[in-house]
């Protein structure tokens, strides 16, 4: 005959379940109200350019000035890794919410330093500052970038 298993005690279950508990409601009470949240707070823009990517069949990325279909740089393939990914991301979730490719990014530099990047057609948008000083550079070089030759 077998022995009948111990049960696991009550108290030790009863508290890691409360604690769970706990924890999720705090989680969805400070997402709702903000509290217990930091944000940046925005500063007046600087500098703002609206851009558009295109991808080329070599695998290069073609950067051009919205307002006026200018080039204003070429992203070789396989170079600016940082640039393309973000770039994917927000094509991303163009697609989830089944928004077309022809609205234009908008990067902005702020008054207080930061650079970000903006979908205005998701609302979606990515404080650059936070993925380091190389990565920053890399976005900074479009804010800037007079043209280039498609």
């Amino acid at each position: 005959m077998s022995k009948p298993l111990e049960s696991f005690p009550r108290g030790a279950l009863f508290g890691a379940a409360t604690l769970i508990s706990l924890t999720l409601l705090s989680a969805a009470a400070a997402r709702v109200s903000g509290i217990g949240t930091t944000r940046m707070p925005d500063s007046s823009p600087v500098e703002s350019r609206e851009l558009r990517f295109e991808d080329r069949q070599d695998g290069a990325v073609v950067v051009s000035e919205a307002a006026t279909d200018r080039v204003v740089e070429v992203l070789a393939p396989g170079t600016n890794g940082f640039v393309r990914g973000t770039m994917r991301g927000l094509a991303r979730e163009r697609r989830r919410q089944d928004v077309g490719a022809g609205q234009p990014f908008r990067l902005t530099r702020w008054a207080d330093g930061r650079l970000s990047l903006e979908d205005p057609s998701t609302d979606r948008r990515i404080d650059l500052g936070a993925f380091g000083p190389t990565n920053v550079g890399a976005f900074a070089a479009l804010l800037t970038a007079q043209g280039a030759s498609p």
